[in-house]
């Protein structure tokens, strides 16, 4: 027999991140996550978090230890149902090491008991936890899951969830996906919330407060639920008018991108100051001054739209953002047209015109915007005009067909910006890197604008070669400002 070497069978630690260039040290290596059953207990009154984390996972190597990401105080964790050394390292790796090493393909359970009061908790400056007045949240991109749970928190390990949340009576926690039951019990009541399709951990939310909720039925079965704050004050009724339209956004969607990728819809507005929205999956997170100025249906089709491109198919790298923020702020275009309130070549093309050359905007490339610059209103506006320039390029049956057929594809996975050209390309039988190139990768305004030599709409002569602003405009602007998080 031959001998083996032993350093050739010895297991080693997995990676301490996936090596995202934006975010290196998010997500980790050595293992991928199936399910993520959640039981918390949440005490509004001091913001204060207890809970029970069990991971089923699967090592993708021999594994002598592994990383989570995670920030608050863990009291033990357990490997198939032993205790495990644990210790915190870097900014939020919980470094967990087995008694006895995972082999490659091995399935595991991995249970973090846990407690600590979020909103104190900060990593590199800042938290993603909202304190309220009557509770808490956890919505933010790229980062929010490490101040309510332990994940490996990257887009490309997505996995199913349970989240049970006792809280309270006469206080509502909302979470993702399907209400599955509620029992009150000795002055709690728990909230039992299930996702049947694979979801990103930073699309994961819970909000605790004093809600009112929603609840109907579409018409093609799907369950709707969504919850207002009780102190939206003059924010309540534009608030409704527009997020309780989710069910007519999603099925008006639906004709551009297929079947809605998950089993329920709704949206949620807090008790927060915050600016922004965020496309949490199937529940989607408003800030109350997303209507300040009244209705914005806008905001909600582009929160919907992310279903499709950035939850149900997610980024690859956090530089392919754009394949999230374009496409969503395109179907806001889409909804303008629809509402006769500004045609798509119309947006399209004062969104061009509108913009000097010489302005930094045009530095800014939608394809790699850098991590400083991920939610940058030419991630949006010009991500939506390349869009338009593929359309112009490839025609509408070509364009449509692509969108669509993308969404069968990677359904319930992850891809890439490459991908998507090459996808076009296959689709349409053009060639289209140069056209890709000008609008996603060049710091630079493109010579033709995005509806092609013609333009595609009359321009007023009153505004210098500016065509007038179309009505749905400052509505759409609206609903970008604010980013999605603390960057």
């Amino acid at each position: 027999m031959l001998a083996i070497p032993a350093s050739a069978a010895e297991p080693t630690p997995g990676a301490p991140g996936v090596g995202d260039p934006y975010y290196p040290d998010y997500g980790n290596g050595g293992y991928d996550v199936a399910h993520y059953d959640l039981r918390l207990r949440y005490q509004p009154r001091n913001d204060h978090l207890k809970g029970t984390a069990t991971l089923l996972v699967k090592a993708t190597q021999d594994l002598s230890r592994f990383n989570l990401d995670f920030a608050l105080d863990v009291r033990e964790v357990r490997v198939n149902g032993r205790v495990a050394d644990v210790a915190a390292t870097g900014a939020h790796e919980l470094e967990v090491t087995p008694d006895r090493p995972l082999t490659n393909g091995q399935r595991a359970t991995v249970v973090v008991r846990y407690a600590g009061t979020p909103s104190e908790v900060e990593v590199n400056g800042f938290t993603s936890w909202h304190r309220t007045p009557d509770g808490g949240v956890a919505a933010n991109e790229p980062e929010a899951a490490w101040w309510w749970f332990p994940s490996n928190d990257h887009p490309t390990d997505k996995a199913t969830y349970d989240v049970s949340v006792a809280v309270p009576d006469g206080t509502q926690a909302v979470s993702n996906g399907v209400l599955a039951s509620q029992r009150s019990e000795a002055g709690w009541t728990r909230w039992n919330w299930r996702s049947a399709e694979p979801q990103a951990t930073y699309l994961a939310t819970l909000a605790v407060g004093k809600f009112d909720l929603t609840t109907d039925t579409t018409a093609g079965g799907l369950p709707v639920l969504n919850a207002y704050s009780r102190e939206l004050g003059p924010h309540e009724g534009a608030a409704r008018a527009s997020i309780e339209r989710t069910g007519e956004v999603t099925e008006w969607l639906e004709g551009y991108f297929g079947a809605y990728p998950f089993h329920a819809i709704g949206g949620y507005v807090p008790d927060t100051d915050t600016g922004y929205a965020l496309e949490t999956q199937t529940r989607p997170f408003y800030s109350p001054r997303k209507f300040q100025h009244g209705s914005n249906v806008s905001v909600v089709v582009h929160e919907m739209a992310h279903q499709w491109y950035g939850n149900s198919v997610s980024l690859e790298r956090w530089s392919d953002i754009w394949l999230n923020e374009g496409f969503a702020s395109y179907a806001e275009w889409m909804w303008s047209e629809h509402a006769g309130e500004g045609t798509v070549a119309e947006l399209a093309a004062y969104a061009y015109a509108s913009v000097p050359a010489d302005d930094d905007f045009w530095t800014v490339e939608p394809g790699d915007p850098g991590p400083e610059n991920q939610f940058h209103g030419a991630v949006y506006n010009r991500g939506a005009m390349a869009l338009q320039a593929l359309r112009t390029e490839i025609g509408d049956r070509d364009f449509f067909a692509a969108l669509k057929g993308w969404q069968r594809k990677h359904a319930g996975g992850d891809a890439s910006i490459d991908e998507f050209v090459a996808y076009t390309e296959r689709k349409s039988g053009e060639q289209l890197d140069a056209l890709f190139d000008t609008w996603l990768f060049q710091p630079s305004k493109p010579a033709v604008g995005p509806n092609g030599a013609a333009g595609g709409v009359d321009r007023s002569a009153a505004s210098a070669g500016v065509p007038d602003q179309p009505e749905s405009w400052k509505k759409i602007q609206a609903a970008h400002e604010g980013g999605h998080g603390h960057r």
